[in-house]
């Protein structure tokens, strides 16, 4: 696997992150009863980098929590014998609540599909809404994101990796070639 191109620098992932900060608000008319779920891994630290502009923009401390969706994939058998387990934990009650959840980047929406299936797994949200830093398309499910840093169409022999503290020693967006 190679690197193709870099699509996103630091400066352009905070002023994507931003905006979407900007828009949870406008569409939610403020941050009542909002409460955000990052997708293990990297959805968890983009729901914690909202939180902290919310904050910084309403004075609103929005809980943030996290889901690990790999007892709820659809592949598990192909994804590892024996998968690798993290804990969801959502220090707030799903229940009533406006859910925003988080990921790095959506592609075929299985991974969204088995992050709503854990979120029901702890209660029955009000509404749950989507916020992806990149959205690279080739859905084989029904799911779009509400929010979306940037749009980036791709081939299927094209991998997008977001790097992002504390997992990599940059914060980015790369394009890289799956073809060899």
């Amino acid at each position: 696997m190679r690197e193709k191109a870099q699509i996103m620098d630091a400066s352009a992932v905070s002023r994507a992150l931003m905006r979407i900060s900007h828009e949870i608000l406008e569409h939610n008319k403020g941050a009542e009863n909002l409460a955000f779920a990052g997708i293990l891994r990297r959805g968890e630290p983009l729901a914690a980098a909202v939180r902290d502009n919310i904050l910084a923009i309403e004075g609103t401390a929005i809980p943030v929590g996290s889901i690990d969706i790999h007892f709820y994939r659809d592949d598990l058998s192909a994804v590892s014998e024996m998968p690798e387990v993290s804990r969801t934990s959502l220090p707030f009650d799903v229940s009533g609540r406006d859910i925003v959840l988080f990921d790095d980047v959506l592609y075929t929406g299985r991974t969204v599909r088995a992050a709503i299936e854990a979120l029901f797994r702890c209660g029955r949200p009000k509404s749950i809404q989507l916020a992806v830093l990149i959205d690279r398309g080739h859905r084989e499910l029904p799911i779009r994101a509400d929010f979306v840093g940037k749009n980036l169409p791709t081939a299927r022999t094209e991998l997008v990796e977001v790097r992002i503290p504390p997992y990599d020693g940059e914060t980015g967006v790369f394009l890289m070639d799956l073809k060899e």
